[in-house]
């Protein structure tokens, strides 16, 4: 049974977001940090990727563990009491969906990475992260940033 009213709950739901969430930005924040460049949400691209690296071919999603069903918290911890059924089955359409839209960025040469809104508070999975999108052959200084090549790759600014 739900606590609170039908209207409440749909101006709850309706409030939630589905592009520039805390989580999102975060990473986006430690990424730009680190000396990378990216585009946001590639409305040509399967699934609209939260952060792509065209030159890379990488697409990185950042999903809310509620939403996409994170083994880690949602099965173990928060499991939703009111209309379950509801939820189990909205939540598995996600992931089939996520995974249909991987299998299509894969086959069109993207390398896809997930980083759940759980992770994005670890600093060492953040690195793990960064290591994945740099490891095709991206040179770094001694302070771990990227190189950028051009015209001002030696400027600090």
């Amino acid at each position: 049974m739900d606590t609170i009213t039908a209207i409440r709950r749909s101006a709850n739901m309706a409030a939630i977001r589905s592009k520039d969430t805390g989580p999102e930005i975060a990473v986006r924040r430690f990424l730009f940090a680190a000396g990378l460049r990216f585009r946001l949400h590639a409305k040509n691209l399967p699934g609209k990727p939260d952060i792509i690296f065209p030159s890379r071919r990488v697409a990185l999603f950042v999903h809310g563990c509620f939403w996409h069903g994170c083994t880690k918290c949602v099965d173990g911890k928060r499991r939703v009491k009111s209309n379950s059924k509801y939820w189990v089955e909205k939540v598995r359409g996600n992931r089939l969906r996520d995974a249909k839209h991987e299998r299509a960025l894969r086959a069109d040469g993207w390398r896809c990475l997930t980083i759940w809104e759980c992770e994005v508070s670890k600093p060492r999975r953040l690195r793990r992260l960064l290591d994945a999108i740099v490891s095709r052959s991206a040179p770094t200084n001694k302070n771990g940033r990227i190189f950028r090549s051009g015209r001002n790759a030696n400027s600090t600014g």
